[in-house]
C-alpha cells in the first residue's frame, strides 16, 4: 500500500512538472520557428525575426519592461502593507459587518473587471489619478488584495495568538510584539503572497490599459497586440522575456526575504 502511494505521489509530481515546462518549452521553440504546419511533430522552418525585433526595438521593449517591473513592485509592497493588518483583523476580530468586510475583500474577484476598471475609470478621471503612475499602481492593487489578504490571514490563523497573547501578558510593547513575534510567524506567508501580487500585477492588461490610457506602456500591452493578432513567433518572443523576467526577480525577492527571515528567526528563537 505504502509503495502505491510512493508511485502515485512521483506520478503526480512528474505530470505536475510536465504540464509547466512542456509549454515553457514549446513557447521557447515557437519563438525560433517561421511555420510551424501541421502534421509536423517538429518545426522544419526556423528563423530569428522576432528576437531581431526585439533587439532593434530594445528601447522600447525596455522601457515597457521597466515600467511593469516598477508597476509591479510598487503594487506589491503596498497591497502587502495594507493586507497584513486587515489579514490579521480577519483571523483574530469578531466584529460587526464581519462577513461583508470579508465579501468586499473577494469582491475584485468575483465582480468582472471590466466592471471594476469602469467604474475606477470615472473616479480616477474626476480625482486626476488618470494616465498616471500612482492611477495605475492603485488600480493594480485591486486585483492583488484578494490573494494576499487570504494567504496571510490562513498563516494568521495557522499559527494562531498565543505567544502574542504571551508577549501582552509578559509586558511587551504592541512594537517589540510586531517585530519579535508577529512578523518572523507570518513572514512565509507574505512571502507566498508577495509573489502573488507580482505575477498577478505584472500580467495586468486591461485595468492597465484603461487607466493608463496608453500613456503608460507596460509589457504586457506590448505583448497582447501580437497574441491577439496571431502572430505566434512574437507572441513566443515575449512570452519568453516574461517569463524569464518574471522568474528571475522572483527568485531574488524570495532570496533577499529568506535571509530576512532565517535572521528574525534567530532573533525570534533566542528570546
Amino acid at each position: 500500500m505504502n509503495k502505491l502511494k510512493v508511485i502515485l505521489m512521483k506520478a503526480i509530481i512528474v505530470i505536475s512538472v510536465a504540464t509547466i515546462l512542456i509549454p515553457i518549452i514549446t513557447m521557447i521553440v515557437w519563438s525560433f520557428t517561421n511555420n510551424y504546419r501541421w502534421p509536423d511533430l517538429l518545426p522544419t522552418n526556423f528563423g530569428l525575426r522576432g528576437w531581431e525585433y526585439v533587439f532593434l526595438n530594445n528601447s522600447r521593449v525596455l522601457n515597457s519592461l521597466k515600467n511593469s517591473i516598477f508597476i509591479s513592485i510598487t503594487t506589491t509592497l503596498i497591497t502587502i502593507l495594507i493586507s497584513i493588518p486587515c489579514a490579521k483583523a480577519l483571523a483574530f476580530n469578531n466584529f460587526r459587518g464581519k462577513k461583508i468586510v470579508e465579501y468586499m475583500v473577494y469582491s475584485p474577484i468575483i465582480i468582472p473587471a471590466v466592471s471594476i476598471g469602469m467604474g475606477l475609470n470615472i473616479e480616477f478621471i474626476k480625482l486626476g489619478l488618470a494616465r498616471t503612475y500612482l492611477g495605475v499602481i492603485l488600480v493594480s492593487i485591486v486585483p492583488c488584495i484578494p490573494y494576499a489578504v487570504n494567504m496571510i490571514k490562513d498563516v494568521f490563523l495557522i499559527t494562531g495568538r498565543g505567544y502574542i497573547d504571551q508577549a501582552h501578558t509578559l509586558g511587551a510593547s504592541s512594537l517589540e510584539i510586531t517585530k519579535s513575534i508577529v512578523f518572523p510567524m507570518i513572514l512565509p506567508g507574505v512571502i507566498s503572497a508577495a509573489i502573488m501580487c507580482y505575477i498577478v500585477s505584472f500580467s495586468q492588461y486591461f485595468l492597465v490599459y484603461l487607466i493608463g490610457g496608453g500613456k503608460i506602456i507596460t509589457f504586457t500591452m506590448d505583448m497582447f497586440p501580437f497574441i491577439q493578432s496571431g502572430d505566434r513567433m512574437m507572441g513566443s518572443v515575449y512570452g519568453v522575456i516574461f517569463v524569464s523576467t518574471t522568474v528571475l526577480l522572483l527568485f531574488i525577492m524570495e532570496v533577499l526575504l529568506k535571509k530576512i527571515y532565517k535572521k528574525e528567526l534567530e532573533d525570534y528563537m533566542f528570546m
